[in-house]
């Protein structure tokens, strides 16, 4: 992982997130701007994996344990995609708050993923 990419992923999440909640409670249903916000943060997950695939190629090695970093970074890419169907088929606003929840997750589980590979030891 790459610290700097880290927290700029976790904040685009969130800020993703943020945007999604607040216009389905606003009562709107998913559009260009919320489905688009998730596909932000699925686009950045797939770079996410890229670069933790590489980086211990580079000396990058992480301290925790990789079967558990690599089993939340599967689940969080796994997420956004799922919330972006069901936002696509019920289009309502409660599914406009699903996907800025989910956002909010894959916002949360990125910053422990970074706890996992940079700050635990094994």
């Amino acid at each position: 992982m790459i610290e700097w990419f880290t927290y700029t992923q976790v904040a685009i999440a969130a800020a993703a997130g943020l945007l999604c909640v607040i216009i389905g409670l606003l009562g709107r249903s998913p559009s260009d701007y919320t489905l688009g916000a998730t596909l932000l943060v699925e686009v950045l997950l797939l770079v996410q994996l890229a670069v933790s695939l590489a980086a211990p190629a580079f000396g990058n090695n992480p301290t925790g344990s990789l079967l558990e970093f690599y089993m939340y970074l599967i689940s969080a890419i796994l997420l956004p995609p799922l919330a972006g169907v069901w936002g696509l088929i019920e289009r309502n606003r409660w599914s406009t708050v699903i996907l800025g929840m989910v956002c909010l997750a894959v916002a949360v589980m990125v910053y422990r993923m970074n706890e996992i590979w940079f700050f635990q030891l094994a």
